[in-house]
């Protein structure tokens, strides 16, 4: 029996969606107020779904704690209160879109679970705007 397990998360950065080898005016036309030379911030909320069978012995799919000390060592302490563009190292080169982002996240945290073990990511930028991504 297959069960998904999530777990809730939030960070606060900063972001500016650009390309270096655009223009200003191409990159406000595309980005608008996103591309914003001095950076903007978002709220950002988390969700992380591990889905697998449930083990036996525990009852789990898999230790809740792991996963939150996982979301806390490699995402909200690499992330929370950050400009994204200039702080993190994979946004150097990538643009900080949400579905960058959620594609990073994802790569940070699949290593860590068991390979038997699926992980979904919905990183919600706004309210209204999210992103989800499996890792295909």
């Amino acid at each position: 029996m297959r069960v998904t397990v999530s777990r809730k998360a939030h960070f606060n950065a900063a972001h500016r969606l650009y390309r270096k080898d655009w223009s200003a005016e191409q990159n406000e036309a595309i980005f608008g107020k996103c591309s914003n030379p001095n950076f903007h911030g978002h709220n950002y909320d988390l969700t992380v779904s591990v889905t697998g069978e449930i083990d036996q012995e525990t009852g789990f799919v898999m230790d809740m704690k792991v996963l939150k000390d996982i979301i806390k060592d490699d995402i909200e302490e690499a992330f929370d209160h950050k400009n994204l563009n200039v702080e993190v190292e994979e946004f150097k080169t990538l643009n900080p879109t949400a579905e960058n982002i959620a594609v990073v996240i994802y790569n940070k945290i699949k290593p860590k679970l068991q390979p038997d073990l699926q992980l979904s990511i919905t990183l919600y930028e706004t309210p209204r705007n999210f992103v989800t991504y499996s890792g295909s």
